[in-house]
């Protein structure tokens, strides 16, 4: 080939290349317009301002910590220490290639397609907290869990030279673990600390459903969320020269992908359908839960066993959620079931149906108890510093709401506006039953609330 046509196909190539990123981060942010439609949905009218703050002020906040921290983390924790590698140095916010660098085209979009990462982690957090947490404490713990928890988990069990990997085989291509599960129960550790909303449960126990203001915005929301999913998705592959690898290098491509992320989507909603009798909030997580239950083997799984796997993740949903209420943890959008529990499930899934397969030449092949054991490192690693910075923040008085505060709405006290200025929408009222809860909502055992 010609010295000019090869120096013309490897700019093109990095045109593809960024391009390919920019695309990715583009659709990646459809996620955090979901999240926000979808817990403003889930709050009560009272709330839906300061419900949607708090999901803004998570996404600005941990894109700045992550560019002062949790990029340098990323490249510097593989081996399970912090190295100072030249990847390492690279990625310190001095760096050349931490900033505009016409030498460096990859550094920025590689950075960005993992900020949208990280703030993912707290929009899943931001869920399962609402209508009772200060601000404030809500933004510490996002951004430790957001800039350097969840990156660890990254560095060590997603990153090509992470030691999960090279000593363990483990294999999660998409980010079922180091991100969801993660944050899933970091959400877990956060809520025993913060405790249930006022009213949520009778002393002796009895659950009491606190219906959301807005169930379709809910279930708007969770849809944007899977359509920014192929975006997240699309992070989670590597564009080159030679095509698409995994984040660990082998070989793949997005039509791999495809099949298991829809079959994976179907797979979830039916599971989540028949096992919760058709209650609506159920189901359409139930599309999340299978998506994040196909993750790990997007690039491995048949579509068909992919189904099958995400159908049963789907499934189980409701009665993880019904398990978390008999420990009086009121988790209002179900992201420690959704998200920390199908995590779990995804990763021993693929040690179950992928045990002996390959990776990559001198590496150690996937196994049973390599998933088992990873599984295990980040559901440690989500809740315990995030239980101990939370419990930190409740002896100091930084994590709930005063009382007063939860009971009149915090829109009232943290929001200069009004989410209805012609009046509060009607929010059931009138379709409630005797025992003040919607019919639909309150057959379910831990819907939205």
């Amino acid at each position: 080939m010609p010295p000019e046509v090869e120096d013309a196909v490897e700019a093109m190539t990095a045109v593809n290349n960024e391009f390919f990123y920019w695309m990715s981060i583009g659709l990646m942010m459809l996620i955090h317009a979901g999240f926000l439609a979808y817990e403003v949905g889930a709050s009560r009218s009272k709330n839906v301002l300061a419900t949607a703050m708090k999901n803004l002020l998570a996404f600005a906040t941990i894109v700045v910590g992550f560019y002062f921290v949790g990029w340098f983390l990323y490249n510097a924790m593989p081996s399970g220490f912090i190295e100072f590698n030249d990847a390492a140095k690279a990625a310190l916010p001095w760096s050349d290639n931490m900033g505009p660098n016409i030498e460096d085209p990859a550094s920025g979009i590689f950075w960005g397609a993992f900020a949208l990462f990280a703030a993912t982690t707290g929009s899943i957090m931001s869920g399962a907290v609402l209508e009772r947490i200060r601000t404030s404490g809500f933004l510490i713990l996002t951004v430790f869990v957001g800039s350097v928890v969840w990156i660890i988990g990254a560095a060590w069990g997603w990153h090509g030279a992470g030691w999960m990997l090279t000593k363990l085989g483990f294999h999660d291509v998409g980010a079922a673990g180091c991100v969801h599960m993660i944050a899933g129960f970091a959400a877990l550790g956060l809520l025993i600390n913060l405790g249930p909303r006022i009213g949520r449960f009778k002393p002796d126990g009895t659950t009491v459903t606190i219906p959301p203001h807005n169930l379709p915005l809910t279930m708007l929301g969770l849809f944007l969320i899977f359509t920014g999913f192929f975006g997240f998705l699309m992070g989670c592959a590597i564009y080159g020269p030679n095509g698409y690898t995994t984040i660990y290098g082998t070989p793949t491509n997005l039509s791999a992908f495809a099949f298991n992320t829809l079959m994976g989507l179907a797979g979830g909603i039916i599971g989540a359908y028949v096992t919760s009798k058709g209650e609506p909030f159920w189901t359409i997580s139930g599309g999340l839960a299978g998506v994040i239950s196909v993750a790990p083997g997007l690039d491995l799984y048949h579509p068909a066993l992919g189904f099958i796997v995400a159908m049963v993740g789907g499934g189980l949903i409701p009665y993880v959620g019904k398990l978390l209420e008999k420990f009086r943890i009121d988790d209002v959008v179900a992201a420690v079931t959704v998200h920390g529990g199908t995590g779990a499930y995804a990763l021993v899934m693929v040690g179950i149906f992928m045990h002996g397969y390959p990776n990559l030449d001198g590496y150690s092949p996937i196994t049973f108890w390599g998933q088992l054991i990873g599984m295990l490192v980040f559901a440690a690693l989500g809740f315990v510093p995030t239980y101990l910075l939370s419990l930190l923040l409740k002896k100091l008085h930084l994590l709930r709401i005063p009382p007063e505060v939860e009971e009149q709405g915090l829109d009232l006290s943290e929001v200069p506006a009004t989410p209805y200025p012609e009046g509060i929408p009607v929010t059931g009222k009138a379709a409630l039953n005797g025992n003040g809860a919607a019919p639909m909502v309150a057959a379910a055992s831990s819907e939205v609330k």
